[in-house]
């Protein structure tokens, strides 16, 4: 496998070896704060000798080892809009693994995923079987670009990588091979049409960083710890990570984790989560929590309403269930107001405090029992 210096002009971008005359974008893009972010190795500060060394010496290494750095380009204008590359070749393995970055200037026009799409085919056809894209959990622009590059989730990689405060980091890994049908990895789980759902009541967005203060305060409600499973209160360090990487755990259509907000204040009041516990029989469970000075006012059978009007409309999802304690009645009616109908008795189905096991009553919502709804 030997990758040509040639230039690429695919997918509406251009790929090129860089040149000394890319330096002083180089070196404005790698000083960038969410360039260092998310690429801990980079020199801090990033220097004019630092750039002209990767250019010179840095990308040639990449090159003799057998994968190779080139410029992501506007093909109008030739400039620098970020750089990609192949790494860490495996050649006994026909693998290498696929790296970029975008310049500040040329973000949020996807030459991230266009670049990434245009080399897979480049190392495909010079004989690479499988590519790797690695990525923290918490930079979610970078996980777009792999799912639209047709890179599929392959799990977690625990303390891959050293960060700036001597840790260590994980790391998501994807990875596409040569025999992977074209286009982006479907999802399980799309995008809130418009970033969110609202009956003009109550608004359903996704829980997102910076909701970490009412996270806590919700999640640490006594009442609340009661029907969590296991029911242990969590720290401020879980819930820091909780909702950084919530948009993780969304993207890989493992749970949709949401705050409901009350419309007329803006506040949020609660949180409603969608969890899908069985892809193959399109089954999920949902489940919500409200803090005490907002109950008893209905707001949230509307948010389990929108977002089981949301599953039903955009997801495989054909079936949602939801438990409650046996004693918990204002969660049956907000349940039964949504539409569910009951299912039975579960005994010691839910682990409870200091060891003791809690039974569970069954509910659950079918898209006939949605469309049938009155109220809905």
């Amino acid at each position: 496998m030997v990758m040509s210096r040639a230039v690429v002009e695919d997918q509406g971008v251009r790929l090129r070896p860089l040149r000394l005359s890319d330096v002083d974008d180089v070196v404005a893009a790698c000083s960038d704060p969410l360039t260092q972010r998310f690429l801990p190795l980079l020199p801090r500060p990033y220097t004019r000798s630092d750039a002209v060394w990767w250019i010179e010496e840095g990308t040639e290494a990449e090159w003799q080892q057998g994968g190779g750095v080139w410029v992501i380009a506007d093909p109008a204008t030739d400039r620098l809009a970020g750089t990609i590359g192949l790494h860490r070749v495996v050649h006994e393995r026909a693998q290498a693994e696929v790296g970029y970055w975008v310049a500040p200037w040329a973000r949020g026009r996807g030459v991230a995923t266009a670049a990434t799409v245009a080399l897979s085919r480049h190392a495909f056809a010079s004989g690479f079987v499988r590519l790797e894209l690695i990525t923290e959990l918490e930079n979610i622009a970078s996980q777009r670009v792999a799912l639209g590059a047709g890179f599929q989730r392959e799990g977690v990689r625990r303390g891959l990588s050293p960060d700036r405060d001597g840790g260590r980091t994980d790391l998501l890994a994807f990875a596409r091979l040569n025999s992977d049908r074209p286009g982006p990895v479907p999802r399980w789980l799309p995008d809130l049409p418009g970033g969110a759902l609202t009956d003009g009541v109550v608004t359903v967005r996704p829980l997102r960083p910076g909701d970490e203060d009412f996270t806590y305060r919700l999640l640490n409600e006594p009442d609340v710890v009661l029907t969590s499973v296991p029911p242990i209160a969590p720290d401020a360090e879980e819930i820091a990570l909780r909702c950084a990487r919530s948009q993780a755990h969304w993207l890989s259509g493992e749970r949709a984790d949401m705050v409901i907000l009350e419309n007329s204040s803006g506040r949020p009041v609660g949180d409603v989560g969608l969890y899908y516990q069985e892809r193959n029989l399109g089954q999920a469970m949902i489940g919500y929590a409200m803090l005490p000075e907002w109950r008893g006012r209905g707001l949230p059978t509307r948010a389990v309403r929108l977002v089981a009007h949301w599953a039903f409309a955009q997801t495989s999802i054909a079936r949602l269930v939801a438990g409650t304690n046996p004693r918990n009645t204002g969660s049956q009616r907000v349940l039964e107001k949504a539409g569910f109908q009951r299912e039975g008795y579960h005994r010691s189905r839910l682990p409870g405090m200091n060891g003791r096991r809690l039974d569970d009553v069954p509910y659950a919502l079918v898209a006939a029992d949605l469309l049938s709804d009155k109220n809905a």
